[in-house]
């Protein structure tokens, strides 16, 4: 299982990436899901990966070797596309490229064609964006109204995101929010585990601010999570009972 988030705010991009791809009782494996494609000064890149671990690397593959332009023989590649738009097309391009390849096969040993993206950064001369990128190759974009994206596992963090997350938010606000959010997820699902892989970048700035991986044991995260459990149970203290509950015991009263 995975979890993966991005956040576009007014002031640039946060994206995160567990690194757990199997939690069977033995069988634990740990891949990185986050990937940056950098020409400091020029563009800054991300790609955030979800489902088949074969199908996910073929299409990374791709983008970094490149596929031939039908128009022009060249082969095109994440870092000679003029458009984040035009990135995201061609991402688009390299996933129905495996699938030709290898969805037959998958589905012939019953296997599953199973993948998705976070794509975000900015080019120069372009703006900053954030794209999610489905297994048909087909793709949405973040909006001011809902500046967050994610793949995975998504259903524990999201209520996170949709309270404390907007446009306007301060982009260490926004990490730490995202890194509550991952959090959250890692508690409700073993399937999604540490290394966390992290990636902040301003716009216009085109290079990574923080570029790091967060490990067990680290005292951030670990005061974060106990911060954040702490809050959690004074605030429900702190709400008042139902009305139609009774007594000491929260007995309801029905009738």
């Amino acid at each position: 299982m995975t979890y993966c988030v991005g956040i576009s705010v007014r002031e640039g991009l946060v994206m995160i990436a567990d690194t757990r791809t199997n939690a069977g009782i033995d069988n634990i494996a740990t891949f990185r899901k986050l990937h940056v494609i950098e020409e400091p000064g020029e563009r800054i890149m991300v790609v955030c990966t979800s489902g088949n671990l074969s199908v996910s690397q073929a299409v990374l593959n791709y983008l970094q070797e490149g596929i031939e332009n039908p128009d022009t023989g060249a082969l095109d590649t994440l870092l000679t596309m003029p458009s984040m738009f035009k990135a995201a097309q061609l991402i688009g391009r390299a996933i129905r490229t495996v699938y030709a390849t290898d969805g037959k096969s998958l589905e012939e040993h019953n296997g599953r064609f199973d993948v998705a993206l976070l794509f975000g950064g900015q080019i120069k001369g372009g703006k900053m964006r954030l794209f999610m990128i489905y297994s048909a190759g087909n793709f949405i974009e973040v909006t001011v109204d809902t500046p967050y994206l994610q793949i995975g596992e998504h259903k524990y963090g999201k209520p996170i995101l949709d309270r404390a997350v907007n446009y306007n938010t301060d982009i260490g606000d926004a990490l730490k929010v995202g890194l509550i959010s991952m959090d959250s997820t890692m508690r409700s699902n073993l399937g999604v585990g540490m290394p966390i892989d992290i990636l902040v970048a301003r716009r216009d700035a085109f290079k990574a601010e923080i570029n790091h991986r967060i490990e067990p044991g680290e005292p951030y995260y670990h005061d974060l999570r106990e911060r954040w459990s702490a809050a959690l149970r004074a605030a429900h203290i702190a709400i008042p009972r139902p009305p139609y509950a009774t007594g000491k015991s929260g007995v309801l009263d029905v009738e």
